[in-house]
């Protein structure tokens, strides 16, 4: 039996009094933050968070998706015209980056700035911003926050200033009411529209979209014309809709729908002969809500020569058009 002292008495008591009150976490910085959702979008491998959005026309949507002492990370939807309005993170270190989509920063005094994939934001707990979906496109964050979020303060601009609002600061359970914001258009060349569409789009390679096609939610679409059908050849099992319905069949409103076309969640994946057309046929079904869209890279022509199953057109048993 061990002998109490005075000095192992101390020992113990310090250790008891230590794990009913264990320290504070140490806060991570901004910067820490920002290689946190920039490693999270990237290297969470199964992105099993992906199956998870869902996007709301009342207001963004949200979920947090990790919680620790030092830190928290959320994800949020957003659709054309929704915004945070002027808002900051009460004692909160922040870091958010795009996954999906463009997403539009205005700080007071500054010219709003446009966000795009893979660029992360990192910001202290004394920033203000009001960050808005002003493109005509479904975007997806992820956010990260340390300490984690528990308060949000909302502000009116007023000239470069900002004005507290009168109203109870934001808590974890009820985020910042939606806002819309109004969307502007400029004229744009064919170039500048395909390279917008693709900043949209996960692109697949053709290995990528063949293992992708084993998911029960994937489809494969083929949207080129039975004539260049009939002379390159199709993929066995793709759904053949020409690209001049292709909004009717997979608009989940639509009276002309197809009977697969029952909800926004489905992952839609386009090709074309060389994938261009395809890559803003896939953004258009975005712009419908169906936020998993997107397209083959290289098209068919990239399938064949990667060496994926393929036949000629007049052996294929058309599933629908």
């Amino acid at each position: 039996m061990q002998l109490v002292t005075e000095e192992n008495f101390v020992e113990t008591m310090d250790s008891a009094i230590t794990q009913q009150n264990p320290p504070a976490a140490t806060p991570r910085t901004p910067e820490e933050l920002a290689v946190l959702v920039t490693e999270f979008a990237a290297n969470n491998a199964s992105k099993e968070w992906l199956n998870r959005v869902r996007f709301r026309a009342e207001g963004r949507w949200y979920e947090r998706l990790h919680h620790d002492p030092d830190h928290d990370i959320w994800v949020i939807s957003w659709l054309p015209g929704q915004s945070t309005g002027f808002h900051d993170h009460g004692e909160s270190a922040g870091a958010f980056i795009l996954t999906t989509g463009v997403l539009e920063e205005q700080r007071p005094g500054e010219q709003p700035a446009p966000i795009h994939p893979n660029q992360p934001r990192a910001f202290g707990p004394d920033y203000a911003h009001d960050v808005r979906n002003v493109s005509q496109a479904p975007a997806i964050s992820i956010h990260a926050y340390s300490p984690p979020l528990d308060e949000m303060n909302e502000y009116e601009l007023d000239g470069i200033q900002l004005v507290p609002r009168d109203r109870t600061p934001w808590q974890t359970d009820t985020l910042n009411q939606d806002r819309r914001v109004p969307m502007t258009t400029a004229p744009q060349s064919i170039d500048q529209m395909l390279s917008a569409a693709r900043t949209r789009l996960r692109r697949l390679t053709p290995k990528q979209a063949a293992k992708t096609l084993s998911k029960p939610e994937a489809i494969l679409v083929d949207i080129r014309p039975d004539a260049q059908r009939a002379i390159e050849g199709t993929i066995p099992g793709a759904f053949i809709i020409e690209r001049n319905v292709l909004e009717w069949r997979f608009d989940p409103t639509s009276p002309s729908r197809l009977p697969i076309a029952t909800h926004h969640n489905l992952q839609i994946i386009v090709f074309c002969s060389e994938g261009y057309t395809s890559s803003l046929a896939a953004a258009s079904l975005q712009d419908l809500g169906l936020w998993r869209a997107t397209d083959i890279v290289g098209g068919f022509q990239a399938w064949k020569a990667s060496g994926l199953p393929s036949s000629l057109a007049s052996q294929m048993l058309e599933r629908t058009r």
